[in-house]
């Protein structure tokens, strides 16, 4: 087999350990207590679950970002590690919590969330690792939004002028206001990766694709939005495609979009365009949606591969 072309990540962002509890159907009142059938702690981020995602597809990912000197930032920087990610650029701050989760997984896979933002939220242009960033063949951001429109602009527009592939994703909901706070980054981003509900939301449609034509409108390359159980949404000045999702029995939805985004950008680093791409992102998203957390599977590119080639389609 042909090995596949080297692809250089710099995962720039958000970085947070999750802990996720399933199932649950309630929360106890008073000083009840619930027996359940799994706790676990996993990396996680729209920046550091997408690292771990990409390493375990072959990519050599390298996380910056900003946690604690807490045993939480040890944990995560050891789980991050032991998927492949070099951690070196991850800044250890004083004085503040590394960032976390405490993710409640319902029966259906849902999940409301507990989270603490933490170092995450000191983390800007200042801190960036300029020459890493130069030498990537990929710069993925993950929440902008944590340091605003304009300064996330500044680290994106470097990476462009120097060559390298943009990609963005949020954490932020679907309010409209959140889309002027993100807005002067836009113009810098090859591929922004959102999900159908920020999409309706910070655009205030009520159609996906009019939706993602108003972010392109906003300077976005092409916006590849993914829907769930529908699959992903690509559209770009060209036309748009749907791709569908694959159909398997979901533990828990956590992660999807950051391992969807992992296997779309794979894809493109192998010279599939677009559509293809996001079939990859769709196969990794729906490894990750068996089980619990961000890095469940045992998977590597080729099985993603191949099971794209062969598994079932959600037919709707």
């Amino acid at each position: 087999m042909t090995a596949a072309p080297d692809m250089t990540v710099i995962a720039l962002g958000a970085h947070v350990l999750d802990t996720l509890v399933s199932p649950v159907e309630q929360i106890p009142e008073g000083q009840g207590g619930q027996l359940v059938e799994q706790i676990k702690v996993t990396a996680a981020g729209p920046a550091g679950g997408t690292a771990l995602v990409l390493a375990k597809l072959g990519a050599t990912v390298r996380s910056a970002g900003a946690v604690g000197t807490d045993t939480i930032g040890d944990q995560l920087l050891a789980l991050l590690a032991r998927d492949g990610v070099d951690t070196s650029l991850l800044l250890r701050r004083d004085g503040t919590q590394t960032s976390a989760s405490v993710v409640a997984v319902r029966p259906d896979g849902s999940h409301p969330t507990l989270h603490v933002i933490g170092a995450n939220g000191g983390y800007g242009p200042d801190d960036a690792p300029w020459d890493a960033i130069t030498a990537a063949t990929h710069l993925h951001l993950g929440a902008p939004e944590l340091m605003g429109g304009e300064a996330a602009a500044k680290v994106l527009s470097f990476a462009r002028d120097h060559g390298v592939t943009t990609s963005v994703d949020c954490i932020v909901p679907g309010e409209a206001a959140w889309l002027d706070w993100i807005a002067a980054c836009l113009p810098y981003v090859d591929y922004l990766l959102p999900n159908d509900d920020q999409v309706l939301g910070w655009t205030g449609t009520t159609d996906l694709v009019t939706g993602c034509r108003a972010l392109l409108d906003r300077g976005a390359g092409c916006v590849v939005a993914t829907a769930g159980a529908a699959g992903a949404v690509i559209v770009t000045a060209d036309g748009e495609h749907t791709v569908p999702a694959f159909a398997v029995d979901v533990v828990d939805t956590t992660g999807c979009g950051d391992s969807f985004s992992a296997g779309f950008l794979r894809g493109l680093s192998l010279g599939h365009d677009a559509p293809e791409a996001a079939v990859l992102g769709c196969a990794t998203a729906a490894q990750v949606a068996g089980g619990l957390g961000t890095d469940h599977g045992d998977y590597d590119l080729a099985a993603i591969q191949a099971f794209a080639a062969g598994a079932p389609t959600i037919d709707r």
